[in-house]
């Protein structure tokens, strides 16, 4: 964990977001209230082509590290990655005692137990619509409905009024799994007032209402059934319960047999079984089970639906799965979204699809896909149930977050505050403001340990992986001069073979650098080596336009 100076904390009730404000994903959130703490949700994102060598990001949380004895405990809202998926990395320095729905409960236990961790983490099960006590705060949990099972809606009462942290929601009246969001119990914290609501801003500029999962099933059972002769794939969000539900229903219903291809989704299947769910779907599969299936009779469900490397789909589509292959006369549906940011690997597996014979089918195609987060009338809907005096979006960018405080205040909010990651919002003064900043940043999980995105050591790699890296050996004897040419390594900069007229011209140069040095600065280290690292620097900023990371070697002979 990076170093926190020392915040204060003000008096009354105080919001601040650590991670999921100013962007979508990694959602940490802690409220703090006479001087004790709550954190709601403890999530991470995924690494793209911007962070090479990182695959998971998470929040600094360097703030509240520093006010851990006024920790009271962690509230999870629901089991999805973005809001659960740092426990295992933060918990450590944490220590606080957990608090989740029984699904989530059941599926942080097995990310508990796969990392030696079950025994010692003390997660506390809390039945769907109670009311608890979680040191001094006082939390209800509300039903929504949202991709995964089991998502709640948290009431905080406080002295100074409800808060209602809706997290990832929307209004699906047939969600097939788990029951719709729960209006009564909206409609009765409105009734006895809200000082607060802090809501969800993803499809904030999507017309309408997300859609309902009924109709997505509907939807498959109809495309599916186009294929009668190959076989069918189908790319998911593994957390996305009722989706599987609804995959498996039209497996059935065309006369396939569902297999699950992915560890994510084995996982997912086993603990939703676990929870009761899934009861009336036969079990799924094994990839050897259906080895010996007619084409026209398998329907793969698999993990990959965002181009990850490793997962199941992208390793179909290259070629290198060790039992699944499809080809001419195959069909591949993504019942899923396209995340920003993985754009490049998503179209990237489609076109190997393609170039295989494989027909793909999209949302685009057919209605294969609903969002999980409300559309901009079922956010003005929730306002119009809730009354809030104060507004607070989140989960958004900044585009997102403005348009989401417009629509607040369109529905007669009396107050929208805009922030981000960082800010120290007190909701009960009147008008609510920004009083101070929290020290915020990222943590990658590099290997085995985490590491502040902004060390040293990533900066270094993001600008090897743009700018290559150059290496310079010096051999001097004892009166300073070179005992040989310098040696040069430029890896991603210059090949040894193709570019040897170059690579000859930056050792000559940085043989004239060194030799035109006064005896005083030869026999200093330092200034031998700042005279070679700026003639690197030059050599390749006028050549090609490029700012290598660049090592100076001095080796001492005689």
């Amino acid at each position: 964990m990076t170093d926190s100076p020392g915040t204060a904390v003000p008096e009354g009730v105080v919001f601040v977001p650590l991670g999921g404000t100013g962007e979508i994903g990694m959602n940490l959130n802690l409220y703090g209230c006479q001087g004790r703490w709550l954190m709601v949700d403890l999530g991470i994102t995924f690494g793209n082509e911007t962070t090479p060598g990182i695959d998971v990001l998470m929040p600094d949380p360097a703030f509240i590290e520093d006010r851990l004895d006024a920790l009271d405990g962690i509230v999870i809202t629901h089991a999805h990655e973005d809001h659960i998926g740092a426990v295992t990395y933060l918990w450590p320095w944490l220590r606080k005692p957990i608090y989740a729905s029984p699904f989530a409960a059941a599926f942080l236990r097995v990310k508990l137990e796969e990392e030696g961790m079950l025994g010692e983490v003390p997660v506390h099960e809390v039945p769907l619509g109670s009311r608890f006590q979680v040191g001094a705060f006082d939390v209800e949990f509300i039903g929504t409905t949202h991709s995964i099972p089991e998502p709640n809606a948290l009431a905080i009462r406080t002295p100074a009024g409800t808060i209602l942290h809706t997290a990832d929601w929307k209004f699906d009246p047939d969600p097939l799994i788990g029951g719709a969001a729960d209006y009564d119990a909206l409609r009765r914290l409105g009734d006895e007032g809200v000082l607060a609501m802090i809501g969800d801003s993803t499809n904030i500029f999507n017309p309408g209402h997300s859609g309902s999962e009924a109709d997505v099933r509907k939807a498959l059972i109809e495309v599916i059934g186009r294929n009668t002769t190959g076989q069918v794939a189908v790319a998911c969000f593994a957390s996305n319960v009722a989706r599987l539900e609804s995959i498996a229903v039209a497996a059935r219903e065309n006369g396939r047999h569902a297999v699950l291809v992915g560890r994510s989704l084995l996982r997912m299947n086993e603990t939703a079984r676990r929870c009761g769910y899934l009861a009336d779907i036969p079990p799924f599969l094994s990839e050897d089970d259906a080895a010996d299936l007619p084409r026209d009779k398998v329907l793969y469900l698999c993990t990959g639906s965002q181009g990850e490397p490793r997962a199941a789909l992208p390793r179909i589509a290259g070629g290198s799965h060790r039992s699944v292959s499809l080809s001419e006369g195959d069909t591949v549906i993504f019942s899923s979204r396209v995340i920003p940011g993985n754009e490049r690997a998503i179209f990237a597996m489609q076109n190997r699809l393609v170039e295989s014979g494989v027909e793909i089918i999209t949302a685009r195609d057919a209605p294969v896909h609903v969002s999980g987060h409300p559309a901009r009338e079922e956010v003005e809907e929730m306002y119009r149930l809730v009354r809030p005096t104060v507004a607070v979006p989140v989960h958004g960018e900044a585009l997102h977050l403005r348009e989401h405080g417009r629509i607040a205040k369109a529905c007669g909010v009396e107050h929208v505050v805009l922030i981000h990651d960082g800010d120290i919002l007190r909701l009960d003064s009147v008008p609510p403001r920004v009083v101070d900043q929290a020290p915020t940043g990222l943590l990658a999980l590099d290997g085995d340990r985490l590491v502040p995105m902004s060390s040293q050591m990533l900066r270094d790699r993001r600008r090897m992986m743009n700018n290559g890296a150059a290496t310079v050996t010096l051999v001097l004897n004892g009166k300073g001069g070179l005992v040989a040419a310098p040696l040069v390594s430029a890896r991603g900069l210059l090949d040894p073979e193709e570019d040897a007229e170059d690579l000859e011209s930056l050792v000559r140069q940085i043989r004239s650098a060194v030799d035109g040095l006064d005896r005083r600065a030869l026999d200093d280290d330092t200034q031998v080596m700042d005279r070679a690292r700026r003639t690197v620097g030059r050599f390749f900023r006028t050549s090609q336009n490029r700012r290598p990371v660049t090592d100076i070697h001095v080796v001492r002979v005689g």
